[in-house]
């Protein structure tokens, strides 16, 4: 099985065992997680860049050139969530836990959805 990257828009320092933040745009970093056959291989941490309003395609690039192939958000706007699929970064969805290694732990069980464009934010609450 290949390497898959996850990231994750984490507060603070981020980390397996940080918190989600629920603005993804403008997290304070991203927790990156490298899994290969079910297995988390790596965790590092990436600073998120500061956008300006409606500059919400700055996260979209930085997490495509860091190779991250699936995103897990509690919510996005649509223009983002358009840019990540443009890049081929497939978004998932879990709106409830704050914790990031059990979201992490059924990203890889493959338990979280995909979000579906009913569940886009709308306006800039997400962003």
């Amino acid at each position: 099985m290949a390497r898959i990257r996850i990231a994750v828009p984490s507060e603070g320092k981020g980390g397996l065992d940080g918190l989600r933040a629920g603005h993804f745009g403008h997290c304070d970093v991203f927790t990156l997680v490298d899994v290969e056959d079910g297995e988390i291989k790596e965790v590092s941490v990436l600073a998120n860049k500061e956008h300006v309003q409606g500059g919400c395609m700055v996260p979209v690039q930085l997490l495509a050139q860091h190779k991250v192939q699936r995103l897990v958000v509690g919510g996005i706007g649509m223009r983002p969530l358009m840019g990540f699929r443009q890049v081929g970064i497939d978004v998932y969805y879990d709106g409830e836990r704050q914790d990031i290694r059990p979201v992490v732990l059924d990203m890889i069980a493959g338990n979280l959805p995909k979000i579906g464009d009913e569940q886009v934010c709308g306006g800039s609450a997400h962003v």
